[in-house]
């Protein structure tokens, strides 16, 4: 597969500020490819200097092995969807879409004819004529990412587009998100803070924090295999328990957990001592047949799952997650219960 854009150690400077520190990664030709992290973390960032709209300090950005890095921004075979869609108020919304295609110079037909198959594709041929302020927020974002598609960029852009929807829309619009980048055949790097949007749209993930790239890697490998405790936290929900390292081979190790109970698991770590363990929720359970032994504090209806929030003897909290069903026997506050691990659902990480 092809590389569609090649960062080399981008570096980004505000004054004595450093936004990026170094940043390097390479995404695929038709890669749904997102930047997850926190606020301040530096992926607008870097989406921007992507774009263009920021100049890089050092280092190189290549756009299908060219050097755009110096580049102005209509320059680059890229377009931009903001978290504010920007639609022309008085122009239609077919005249809205062909807009990016009447500055290039494009005759009025094919302008039209391409509009109108780009609103198609977004399912909204029947609202060409109306005006933006006729169009649900849903409908306005699917307008703007319309737009961006009608030049037909080799690389789209997407800063956090979904953020201003309502979580039933939200969840709608990331299926359809998908399924528009695999038909166009476009490479997507997408901007969120959102880990559930990045989990289920993605086919890699960046996660950033501080100006860094922490690790990438698939849906899958990023929430299974987080390679630091920043990672394990941010993805999903864990439990991060201070264990002690006795042993370490390759890349699996042997740890005592609070409690005396000694186990092995995977290891992003390669040294012993006091370390954390990642344990997600969902790969304990209440049985008798303990790894551990913890005192109920609360437990939390949330519908589809139960929460159980407990502490260890030692005093580290731990949360497990119970699918909600009849036969579930619940736990009551103060009682004392052991938990047993899943196979293969502890991590070390590297602190």
């Amino acid at each position: 597969m092809s590389t569609a854009v090649d960062i080399r150690d981008a570096v980004k400077r505000y004054g004595p500020v450093t936004a990026l520190h170094g940043v390097s990664l390479t995404i695929a030709d038709n890669e749904f490819f997102t930047l997850l992290g926190p606020s301040g973390c530096g992926k607008t960032t870097l989406l921007r200097l992507i774009a263009g709209f920021e100049e890089i300090t050092s280092g190189e950005i290549r756009l299908f092995g060219q050097d755009i890095a110096r580049l102005e921004p209509h320059q680059r075979p890229v377009n931009t969807v903001f978290q504010q869609y920007a639609l022309f108020p008085h122009m239609s919304v077919i005249d809205n879409v062909a807009f990016g295609l009447k500055m290039k110079g494009v005759d009025p037909a094919t302008r039209r004819a391409r509009a109108g198959r780009m609103l198609e594709m977004v399912h909204l041929s029947q609202f060409a004529d109306r005006l933006p302020a006729q169009l649900s927020g849903g409908q306005q974002q699917r307008v703007a990412l319309a737009r961006a598609l009608a030049p037909q960029p080799r690389v789209l852009l997407l800063d956090e587009p979904l953020s201003a929807l309502d979580l039933k829309l939200r969840q709608a619009m990331r299926v359809e998100l998908k399924q528009l980048q695999e038909e166009t055949g476009i490479t997507f790097i997408f901007v969120t803070h959102d880990q559930e949007e990045a989990l289920t749209m993605s086919d890699r993930i960046a996660v950033m924090s501080a100006g860094r790239v922490q690790q990438i890697g698939t849906a899958r490998e990023i929430y299974e295999a987080p390679v630091n405790r920043f990672v394990a936290d941010f993805i999903g929900e864990t439990n991060l328990l201070q264990v002690t390292v006795e042993e370490v081979s390759e890349d699996r190790a042997t740890v005592v957990l609070p409690g005396g109970h000694r186990i092995t698991c995977p290891s992003a770590s390669s040294s012993t001592g006091l370390h954390h363990l990642s344990i997600r929720p969902e790969r304990l359970m209440i049985s008798d047949d303990a790894d551990l032994t913890a005192t109920v504090e609360r437990v939390v209806y949330l519908g589809t799952d139960l929460q159980v929030i407990a502490h260890l003897d030692g005093g580290q909290p731990i949360t497990l997650r119970l699918q909600n069903a009849a036969r579930v026997a619940l736990p009551e506050p103060g009682q004392r219960i052991g938990l047993h691990l899943e196979e293969g659902g502890a991590r070390l990480l590297a602190d």
